[in-house]
């Protein structure tokens, strides 16, 4: 059946909006040819959307050519302001932008782990308002954030957990009071650093891939014909429940330890690490996500898994214990990556969070090389693009997405 009068303008209005978000000002014989809309219509759409106030001229084309120029308009990008949050255990990062994602204040806070649920959800508030200030937004049309744990798909909100602190599943309720005005969610940040990767980073060629979070937990995130999938549950990707050959016994319905997790954790790393001889040359720093666990006898210091990994990479050339260090790593983590491949098949496999990223080409070559040899399942095996900013940068293109959507929905 046609489409109504007042359908087909939405339509269009939609479309041209789409455009302007994707390719930047455009001018309105650009929209015709990109379109396909006759030169009224698209003056008809400019019009509406300039008194909406979504669009306004930004400037003129050929402005450097002498004569008539024809007018560029653009997304009015202060319409809406957003803010994401990446939140850890020790703390938590945030970043405000503008509706087209344009980032115009970041900042970020530790919590003591001691500390009160209230205090620190005090500290977590008092950030987002701090950065929205610095942002000059007056309110935050959108709220984004990414967390740990597992997100009910009835309510939206983060499940109990006994291994993640009681304020981070009271931080969506204590941002929702603060600004009311505000729409607020939370997605598990496996998932948005997987939603990350497949717009700007490691995937953006695949349409279906899984990205295997490797840090101080590990996880996974499903991403099939385009879609992110999160399970009847939410818990799609929980592979740190599964069961591998090489741990000292099996999972259980609430401790994943003799899981995967047992093999390619954080503290696990740590002490592969240190049982092939590798550690820090000198003091480094625990990792914001990591935290400090493992070490070698007789170092001053706690190692950091990632670094040591990292450090690994760096000295594999000229030392056979960082090669066999690596060695074993690959194979544990393609034990896992193997499982995930036997059921999903999905052709690429993305290896993110610390250790992940640690590794880089060099660890994801080797997981290659090992899952080759276990799955009869061509996959590719990459590294992460986006490395500590991925789950940041998945939560700011959701809470783009869907203010986007409301407000262009309102046309």
């Amino acid at each position: 059946m046609p489409a109504s009068p007042s359908t087909a303008r939405a339509i269009n209005d939609r479309l041209a909006l789409r455009l302007l978000v994707q390719e930047g000002a455009l001018t309105a014989t650009q929209l015709k040819q990109m379109t396909g809309l006759s030169r009224p219509t698209v003056a008809d759409l400019v019009e509406r959307l300039t008194a909406a106030g979504l669009i306004a001229v930004v400037g003129k084309s050929g402005e450097q050519r002498r004569g008539p120029n024809a007018k560029l308009y653009g997304i009015v990008a202060d319409r809406a302001h957003l803010a994401a949050l990446d939140v850890r255990t020790e703390g938590v990062s945030v970043l405000v932008s503008d509706l087209v994602g344009r980032v115009l204040a970041e900042a970020s806070v530790p919590i003591d782990g001691a500390m009160g649920t209230g205090p620190a959800l005090e500290q977590a508030v008092a950030l987002v308002e701090r950065a929205a200030k610095e942002a000059g937004a007056e309110r935050l049309h959108t709220v984004g954030i990414g967390a740990p744990g597992l997100i009910d798909p009835g309510t939206g909100e983060l499940r109990p957990s006994t291994g993640l602190p009681v304020w981070h599943r009271r931080l969506v309720t204590a941002l929702q009071e603060r600004f009311p005005e505000s729409r607020v969610s939370v997605e598990n940040e496996t998932n948005l650093a997987a939603l990350a990767e497949q717009r700007d980073g490691a995937a953006r060629d695949r349409d279906t891939f899984v990205l295997l979070w490797l840090g101080l937990g590990v996880g996974a995130a499903l991403v099939l014909d385009g879609s992110l999938r999160r399970g009847a549950s939410g818990g799609a990707g929980e592979v740190g429940f599964l069961p591998v050959p090489g741990t000292s016994g099996l999972p259980a319905a609430t401790d994943c330890d003799g899981g995967f997790h047992s093999l390619v954790g954080a503290a696990a790393v740590g002490e592969l690490a240190a049982a092939h001889g590798v550690g820090p040359a000198r003091a480094t720093g625990a990792s914001r996500e990591a935290g400090a666990v493992g070490g070698m006898a007789g170092v001053p210091s706690v190692a950091d898994p990632a670094e040591l990994v990292r450090e690994a990479v760096r000295r594999q050339g000229a030392d056979p214990a960082a090669r066999r260090f690596l060695a074993d790593l690959a194979e544990r983590i393609a034990l896992g990556a193997a499982a995930v491949v036997s059921v999903l098949d999905p052709g690429c496999v993305v290896l993110a969070g610390e250790i992940g990223r640690a590794g880089g080409d060099t660890l994801a070559a080797r997981v290659h090389e090992r899952l080759a040899r276990l799955s009869p399942l061509p996959t590719e095996v990459r590294p992460t693009l986006l490395g500590g900013e991925a789950v940041l940068r998945g939560a700011l293109l959701t809470a783009r997405d869907r203010a986007q959507e409301e407000l262009f929905a309102q046309r």
